[in-house]
């Protein structure tokens, strides 16, 4: 069948003269709108084979050829939320007929859902990423358009003061003071913290670790255990076979929940995610003066910019030299002080 329809979406299914198969949505739910997009697909490969015109190739194709070459990216799965996304304004169309104007209109309609700029720069990255990729590496498209990312304010770093995590604590169920306590000690990320197995953990050497699969930076990261970190393992003890955290029996699967939110609010803390919490380490750390290059390694961060955001937190390092222009002012003689005297 040339045309078919999957729920109220026609689709288009032919081969070309080259053999190639040719499967793809036709973006509409109008039969008409289908066959016309069918008739003039099919047109287009006899051209190219039969008179050598350049094939060309749709966003769909782009897709697929794109999937199946970043599947081993870390990040995949955000590319495929974001094509699920983009699907509906991209998904019947050919890639040269992806305009600027296309792209701007893509670029509104997510603005229009109330989404961070960062997130529709993400979305928008994806989509630039598989257009050039298409020029330059796939020649399928003579040349991309120029998409323009949105503004990004710098935001500061949110951490809690010492003040504030004790009341927050106060006001946490006991399975998250402990995973909260233990994030404070080590400054692991929330899914370290929550897929945390003891056969990670060595109580002797006092160290765990998070395997290279774990890791954001797809490097392995040695833990070192404090005194909170031990003391929060050993709450812990006796409770799970595998997993260090469990609610009722079961190992806990999310930290950033419904009723962290509601903590939040009860100790009057707000802008806080649980992630910050790994900012408050790092900031908790700097302040009383482990060194930058050191944190980079605590906190398992492949670059060292990453960390310098904390930086400013700590002058210590500094304090040696302030005193320097103060020492210079007094060296030298105001004349124009003297003069005014002897007058």
């Amino acid at each position: 069948m040339s045309i078919y329809k999957r729920k109220e979406t026609w689709w288009i299914q032919f081969t070309a003269p080259d053999g190639r198969r040719i499967q793809q949505s036709a973006g509409t739910k109008l039969k008409h709108e289908a066959q016309e997009l069918h008739d003039r697909l099919k047109a287009d490969a006899w051209r190219v084979v039969k008179l050598g015109d350049k094939p060309k190739y749709t966003w769909q194709e782009a897709v697929i050829r794109w999937l199946t070459e970043q599947s081993h990216k870390r990040s995949i799965d955000d590319d495929k939320h974001h094509l699920v996304w983009l699907h509906k304004y991209l998904g019947g169309l050919e890639l040269d007929a992806i305009t600027k104007t296309k792209v701007d209109e893509i670029k509104q309609a997510k603005m229009a859902t109330g989404v961070s700029n960062g997130t529709v720069n993400r979305m928008m990255a994806t989509l630039r990423a598989i257009l050039n990729r298409a020029v330059k590496d796939w020649e399928w498209l003579e040349k991309a358009p120029h998409i323009r990312m949105l503004p990004i304010a710098t935001e500061r770093v949110r951490w809690l003061s010492q003040d504030e995590a004790v009341r927050l604590l106060a006001e946490l169920p006991t399975h998250l003071a402990a995973m909260m306590r233990f994030t404070l000690a080590t400054g692991l990320r929330e899914s370290n913290v929550t897929q945390l197995e003891w056969s990670q953990i060595d109580r002797q050497r006092r160290c765990a670790w998070i395997y290279a699969d774990q890791a954001k930076g797809k490097k392995a990261i040695a833990v070192p255990l404090n005194d909170d970190a031990m003391a929060v393992l050993r709450s812990q003890m006796g409770k799970h076979e595998t997993h260090v955290f469990t609610y009722k029996g079961e190992p806990v699967t999310r930290a950033n929940n419904h009723a962290w939110r509601k903590a939040l609010a009860r100790a009057g803390i707000e802008n806080f995610r649980w992630h910050d919490l790994r900012h408050t380490w790092a900031s908790w750390h700097i302040q009383n003066g482990t060194p930058v290059n050191v944190l980079q390694e605590l906190g398992g961060w492949s670059e060292i910019n990453m960390v310098r955001r904390y930086a400013h937190l700590s002058s210590n390092h500094l304090s040696g030299y302030a005193k320097n222009v103060t020492n210079l002012l007094h060296a030298q003689k105001n004349p124009v002080s003297e003069n005014r005297y002897r007058a």
